[in-house]
């Protein structure tokens, strides 16, 4: 394997070889060479940014105040005949642009371990059914207007249409897989320690809501709630996932900028 080293003069090697400061994860050893690396900033922000972008269903307070909250679907919001579906269906679409473009700079550019590019990897696959989602939207709100539910019921609406709740399954699913993976992950190379800690939390819990979801589908109450609460909680895991790369480069930079250690001069 390789790693990717920062900027620096080496340090002398020691059996295996010197690294450069700059690739630590926080730890007591800024040095590790089984360190992840450091991400570029870009990454961080995207990964940042791409949490605020998959939250656009925030605004419907104010752009969509007609739609039941408590038992509308989300992916109503973004339906074609509604005013502001584009800002919807544009927010779960650069979600999905700039989650493939975090997974593919960290594959870049950390280290590559079997847990941690599988996570990377799914955080990819995550995107592109985002994008999906996007792509595949519903034609009308069925829990607002009584024609589309009939329309829906008698199998009258589109591909798209139908082909939207296997897409917003798929999402889901690739973001709680992703998050368990790179948790594992940071569990088990000793990376990214606030991944380690709540990482499976924040994936667990998206697994019992997006269960829920189907015991509300059954019931025919409260799915829009939980969908809320499902998707806020998978929105909380990629800003966990920008929050561990941006603490792993804010502390290797700490280390650079560090003077080092006074050696005791020893008489002649």
């Amino acid at each position: 394997m390789h790693s990717h080293d920062a900027d620096g003069p080496a340090e002398p090697a020691s059996g295996q070889g010197g690294t450069a400061p700059g690739t630590g994860t926080g730890g007591p050893d800024l040095h590790d060479p089984g360190g992840p690396g450091v991400a570029p900033r870009y990454v961080i922000v995207l990964a940042f940014l791409a949490a605020v972008c998959y939250a656009s269903f925030f605004l419907e307070n104010v752009l969509s105040p007609a739609l039941d909250v408590v038992n509308g679907y989300v992916s109503e919001l973004s339906a074609l005949d509604q005013p502001f579906h584009l800002v919807y269906s544009g927010g779960d679409f650069l979600t999905g642009v700039m989650s493939i473009l975090v997974a593919i700079g960290t594959l870049r550019r950390l280290r590559r371990r079997p847990l941690a590019s599988a996570g990377w990897a799914f955080l990819g696959l995550f995107g592109i059914w985002a994008i999906g989602d996007a792509s595949f939207p519903l034609d009308c709100a069925p829990n607002l207007e009584t024609w589309c539910a009939l329309r829906e019921r008698s199998e009258h609406v589109s591909f798209a249409h139908e082909f939207h709740s296997v897409t917003s399954t798929v999402v889901i699913t690739c973001g709680v897989i992703a998050l368990f993976l790179l948790s594992m992950a940071a569990r088990r190379y000793e990376w990214w320690p606030v991944l380690a800690r709540w990482g499976w939390v924040v994936a667990a819990a998206e697994t019992v809501f997006a269960l829920s979801t189907l015991l509300a589908m059954y019931l025919g109450r409260w799915l829009g709630i939980i969908q809320r609460v499902q998707i806020t909680v998978l929105c909380a895991g990629l800003l966990l996932i920008a929050w561990a790369l941006y603490a792993d480069r804010r502390n290797a930079r700490r280390s650079c900028a560090a003077p080092p250690p006074l050696r005791e001069k020893t008489p002649l």
